[in-house]
């Protein structure tokens, strides 16, 4: 784990998707640093100040913050719940999950 925040370049690519937790719709946004690590990460619910999206949105920026201190994107899924499969409950283990995945493919 780094010490210091590394920050993501000013202008960088980004992917967006939908995902469903929770009985919930929820938009992803994610960047990656130039070496291909997930550098961060926004969730909003299609709720506008919703309690969930409040919620999602800011764990989402904690866990920005978490991979731009060096904490690696699997960590992070790794400690998030699951229900008796393995299986991501929430929409930041279910985000994670699928760009982990998705980094392995490409």
């Amino acid at each position: 784990m780094t010490t210091g925040r590394q920050r993501l370049p000013n202008r960088r690519g980004s992917i967006t998707f939908d995902l469903e937790a929770l009985n919930l719709t929820f938009t992803i946004t994610a960047s990656r640093f130039d070496h291909g690590e997930l550098g961060e990460i926004f969730i909003q619910n299609h709720k506008t100040n919703s309690a969930a999206g409040i919620l999602a949105s800011d764990c989402a920026i904690a866990a920005s913050l978490a991979l731009q201190f060096g904490c690696p994107a699997e960590v992070l899924a790794r400690a998030l719940s699951r229900d008796s499969r393995g299986n991501a409950t929430g929409p930041l283990g279910i985000a994670l999950d699928h760009l982990i995945t998705a980094r392995g493919k490409s």
